[in-house]
């Protein structure tokens, strides 16, 4: 067990994944669901015996993910072709509170639904990179759980009723560890570096504009005290 503090508690861990609904007990619930909540993401049952509905998921990505460059026109010298090598990529961090709706099916796997939302995003890593996490918050405790890839995230939140703090689905990345660079790429490498680079510099310049703020005020401290 690592030292991350939603990795606390798991020896109460509530398995809503195992309870099995027959039919009658499916319809029950989703009735129940939709009536707790106080919008639109309702969930809808087929005649199959499925249903579909709405699943909020959480990014907690402590690492930049990477997306395809703008696309450039081609000028007519080029042919329209557009040039050959190496595949370049743009890295960003994803900001923390950033969240996305998916509607998907009781069937839907947790391993599709990695796959659905880095496709929302245009990201371009390995979906092994990342992993979907069950968490609950009970007794003041926050509890976090992986999926594994057959789960469905649907059932989990049909069991688990509408209630974020009862159950909500976070991604993270796919480690428990130190990360492991050598995993990355080369231009992946490097675009790590100038995010870093333009980080730190940033961290510069905010930290010299604060000493310059407080030495101004104490500059003008002084010019106003009357000697004596």
């Amino acid at each position: 067990m690592g030292t991350d503090p939603e990795d606390s508690g798991n020896d109460e861990q509530v398995e809503w994944g195992k309870q099995e609904l027959s039919p009658s007990e499916i319809e029950q619930k989703v009735k129940e669901y939709n009536a707790q909540i106080n919008s639109n993401l309702f969930m809808a049952l087929n005649k199959d015996g499925s249903y579909t509905g709405f699943i909020k998921v959480q990014f907690k990505l402590v690492r930049p993910v990477s997306v395809p460059p703008p696309r450039k026109a081609t000028s007519p010298q080029d042919g329209g072709r557009r040039p050959t090598g190496m595949k370049r990529r743009t890295s960003f961090y994803l900001p923390k509170d950033t969240a996305k709706h998916l509607h998907i099916s009781s069937r839907t796997r947790a391993r599709e639904v990695i796959e659905a939302l880095l496709n929302k995003f245009t990201v371009v890593d390995n979906p092994r990179k990342f992993a979907l996490f069950e968490r609950s918050e009970r007794h003041g405790q926050v509890y976090l759980r992986k999926l594994s890839d057959d789960e469905r995230p649907l059932h989990l939140r049909l069991c688990a009723g509408p209630s974020e703090k009862i159950l909500s689905l976070v991604l993270k990345e796919n480690e428990t560890g130190e990360v492991n660079w050598d995993a990355f790429t080369v231009p992946e490498l490097h675009n790590f570096l100038c995010i870093l680079q333009r980080e730190e510099e940033e961290h510069v310049k905010q930290i010299v504009q604060r000493y310059a703020r407080a030495r101004d005020k104490m500059r003008e401290a002084l010019a106003s005290t009357t000697p004596g």
